[in-house]
């Protein structure tokens, strides 16, 4: 597990280094309180571990806005802080999607929506077939991506497989097209999965929701946002 230097309050800062995709920074925005909870209070990463065959894995799925993405990745070591100031230009290794091959402890490629929980499926079951059970995998995801039919597979799967180290993290704002009859929550639980839904800018919630033990069964947390414009 990672260990906060200057802390939360360096994110803003961050943040605001990036410039010139202000249209997603909503997506990044309602991102930023899980991301920094999962790095420093639940992940086993760190900058120097980043090949680490039992380092907990994290997955973000919802990578179309990854500046929050990146804002805590420097604060905690894995890239370097004034590389933000470049971000998205020819020749940065931050593009406006995370790039799994330029950017250390990035886990996937990602941006197209709905990929990211199959992917942490077959992360997490290629994992115990090689008896490695203690690496968590870690997906970050948008409510309003779920609605691609791949999920619903990669959902049944793990419920069925009993993926006990797979944890999704749904950011709810409400966006979805659809949505679920009796929330995001029931639809993971009806598939065996543990749940929580809590306020996703409550640090301690969500802290305690993640780390809550799930024997058996893969856990899905709901973290709460307000709804903004083109936040998927």
């Amino acid at each position: 597990m990672t260990t906060s230097t200057t802390g939360y309050a360096a994110l803003g800062p961050l943040l605001s280094a990036m410039t010139g995709d202000e249209k997603h920074s909503a997506a990044a925005t309602s991102t930023l309180d899980v991301l920094w909870v999962l790095y420093d209070r639940v992940l086993d990463v760190a900058p120097d571990r980043v090949d680490d065959p039992d380092r907990d894995r994290f997955l973000l799925s919802k990578g179309h806005g990854p500046m929050a993405y990146y804002a805590v990745l420097a604060e905690k070591g894995f890239v370097p802080p004034e590389v933000l100031g470049r971000w998205g230009e020819f020749d940065s290794p931050l593009g406006f999607h995370p790039d799994r091959v330029l950017v250390p402890g990035v886990e996937i490629g990602s941006g197209s929506l709905g990929h990211g929980l199959p992917l942490a499926v077959g992360t997490a079951l290629g994992l115990r077939a090689r008896g490695r059970h203690r690496p968590r995998v870690v997906v970050l995801v948008g409510d309003a991506e779920l609605d691609e039919g791949s999920n619903h597979e990669a959902i049944a799967v793990a419920g069925r497989f009993g993926l006990e180290r797979l944890t999704t993290v749904a950011v709810d704002n409400r966006s979805a097209s659809h949505g679920w009859p009796g929330g995001i929550a029931e639809r993971f639980a009806r598939e065996g999965w543990a749940t929580a839904t809590v306020d996703g800018r409550d640090h301690d919630a969500l802290a305690t929701a993640l780390l809550a033990e799930h024997p058996g069964r893969p856990l899905a947390v709901v973290a709460e946002v307000e709804s903004e414009e083109d936040d998927r």
